[in-house]
């Protein structure tokens, strides 16, 4: 399935993609889990979280804290606070200083924490986007705070397209460990 670009493609989207993700989880071994990750070896993976994360629970805390952003950014904009997604002083050119900002500040947090927040937040998301309708997510101009994307395009990012990304990156640290 393509990027989903209705309601019920969404909700059904991130419900697998939430379920797959869980599943893997539950099927790491401990060796996979106490290894730190380390791309190193591999000269594809440029971009620089494969650099930054360095455990399960760095993507539990990833997926989190932009779980975190859309929820704050619906919220605020909703009540009349005008926010962009991105808080200053960050944005689309800089948001990996962000993703480094959030690894920083959790580092102490454990893997239980990390699971249990983003599971949380994860529920969150999904009450949030049933409230809307197929129109206010998927069709533009519905919301001048959204700019010229779509509501829905915001959520399908920070769920089932963000756990195709973790899960992509929990395959390639079960391939190094084997």
């Amino acid at each position: 399935m393509g990027r989903p670009t209705t309601k019920t493609d969404f909700l059904t989207a991130a419900a697998a993609n939430y379920e797959k993700l869980n599943t893997l989880v539950s099927g790491l071994t401990e060796k996979e889990l106490s290894t730190p990750f380390d791309f190193s070896g591999d000269e594809k993976k440029k971009e620089a979280h494969w650099k930054r994360d360095k455990n399960l629970r760095d993507i539990f805390i990833h997926l989190y804290e932009w779980h975190q952003l859309l929820l704050n950014w619906v919220y605020s904009n909703q009540n009349g606070d005008n926010k962009p997604f991105l808080p200053e002083p960050y944005n689309w050119k800089t948001y990996g200083d962000l993703n480094v900002e959030f690894w920083k500040k959790h580092q102490s947090t454990s893997l239980e924490d990390a699971k249990n927040i983003f599971q949380k937040s994860h529920n969150e998301v999904i009450k949030l986007a049933e409230i809307f309708s197929n129109e206010e997510l998927f069709s533009k101009g519905v919301y001048k705070w959204v700019g010229g994307s779509t509501l829905g395009s915001y959520f399908v990012s920070v769920t089932a397209s963000h756990y195709d990304w973790a899960m992509k990156k929990l395959k390639a640290h079960r391939k190094n460990c084997a």
